[in-house]
């Protein structure tokens, strides 16, 4: 086997055989085969594809590369959950103890935002005290303490798909769906969870822009957790407007607070307990009800504990922005339109994200939305707020959001999106 070999054969449409990619993988994975040449592979892959039993064995010899995690001594069944990442995204917050209040084991692996898109440890983050990295003895007590926990993946876990991630960043070879699929699904086939549940957002926010494309990669990835023995479920949800009202690391953990005390935004509270009934009907636990453990506190209850059990203190205030600037509403009108994408880089560029994976964030920087589409303004009245600790931020966060909103005439009809689009449960 050679790299240039390999190349050649992707470059030039033909399938890849089993040989080759356990050969690829493992070789570079050990430093054989260079960057420039799984560069050069990865484009290959994302102009021509790869069919089915390609990405089921990529993604069998990124499992391969590194360990897999073993939760069959937990009395609880497994289930998770993945989101292929958004704007205002929290749901993982209020989703993990939730669940596992329902009787369920949640061992959530997140990551880190990158770009427009938060990262759930980030989001966490900003609790005092709270840590990501947890060792494997580590997070299954916390798992068996709370009955969830939230935590990095370990250097262990897929160290093929850590290393092939961090090159398809600089490549421009993100959004190729083989490599989505085999990434997301890599890592959480070897967490060992029983079930899965995938959130793929579709719109402006996400990074699969059109339905077509976000059913292709839901329908792949299901595919591949089938074909593994996990049980998975995929959810497309709407992400043209952000989700919630807040976007930015403390803004989404106190709003995130909100939903387990029994409140918070309808479109968060909606998406939350669709995806826990799917999770819980994967795990087998179909007539658990989180509506009653929303409402008789015993989420909220799990949040505390889960995020005590990490060092954090759940009761500690959440670190706020120095700086506020509010945008108004230049007329009175209907709000018909506001763009996630938009909100996401203007919360990126206040401090809340990052542009490359060394930089630091600001815990309380982001965006707070005072209205959202469908709902009627006057002019004079407060739409967004941006929070950072630096001002000389704003311009560019004000750029950013310029378009980013559309007002129509009082009375306009208005027909809001949907937040679940479809549900796709095989390949």
């Amino acid at each position: 086997m050679d790299a240039i070999s390999v190349i050649r054969a992707k470059r030039d449409r033909g399938r890849l055989s089993d040989g080759q990619i356990d050969w690829v993988i493992d070789a570079y994975t050990r430093g054989e085969v260079a960057d420039e040449q799984m560069s050069a592979l990865a484009m290959a892959i994302l102009l021509n594809g790869m069919d089915r039993a390609e990405i089921a064995r990529w993604t069998a010899a990124m499992i391969a590369s590194g360990e897999r995690m073993d939760f069959s001594g937990l009395v609880r069944p497994t289930t998770d959950k993945h989101s292929t990442g958004g704007v205002g995204d929290k749901i993982t917050l209020p989703l993990a103890p939730l669940v596992a209040a329902c009787g369920a084991a949640v061992p959530q692996l997140s990551g880190r935002g990158l770009g427009h898109t938060g990262g759930t440890l980030d989001k966490l983050e900003s609790i005092p005290g709270w840590r990501a990295s947890l060792g494997n003895d580590e997070m299954l007590a916390v798992l068996a303490d709370a009955g969830a926990v939230i935590c990095a993946a370990g250097d262990g876990l897929a160290p093929a798909d850590k290393k092939l991630y961090a090159l398809r960043d600089v490549t421009g070879t993100v959004e190729s769906i083989p490599l989505i699929a085999s990434s997301i699904m890599s890592k959480k086939i070897a967490e060992g969870t029983g079930a899965l549940v995938l959130d793929v957002k579709v719109g402006s926010g996400a990074f699969m822009k059109s339905l077509d494309d976000a059913r292709e990669l839901a329908s792949t990835m299901v595919g591949l957790g089938t074909d593994h023995g996990v049980r998975t479920v995929a959810l497309l949800t709407d992400m043209s407007t952000p989700l919630g009202r807040t976007a930015g690391n403390a803004l989404e953990v106190r709003e995130s607070v909100e939903v387990l005390a029994g409140g918070g935004p309808a479109d968060v509270v909606e998406l939350t307990l669709a995806l826990a009934r799917e999770m819980l009907d994967a795990a087998g636990l179909p007539d658990a009800d989180p509506v009653k453990a929303l409402a008789d506190g015993s989420a909220m209850d799990v949040w505390r504990r889960m995020i005590s059990a990490q060092g954090g203190d759940p009761s500690a205030p959440l670190p706020t922005a120095r700086e506020q600037h509010v945008l108004t509403a230049p007329a009175s009108g209907v709000l018909t339109a506001l763009d996630a994408y938009a909100v996401g880089v203007a919360a990126w560029r206040l401090g809340a994200g990052r542009a490359r994976k060394e930089d630091a964030v600001q815990a309380g920087a982001g965006v707070e939305l005072h209205a959202k589409p469908g709902d009627t303004v006057a002019e004079g009245a407060p739409l967004l707020t941006l929070h950072t600790d630096t001002p000389e931020r704003f311009q560019t966060a004000l750029d950013a959001l310029e378009g980013a909103f559309t007002l129509a005439p009082e009375g306009a009809s208005f027909t809001p999106s949907p937040v679940i689009l479809e549900r796709i449960d095989r390949p």
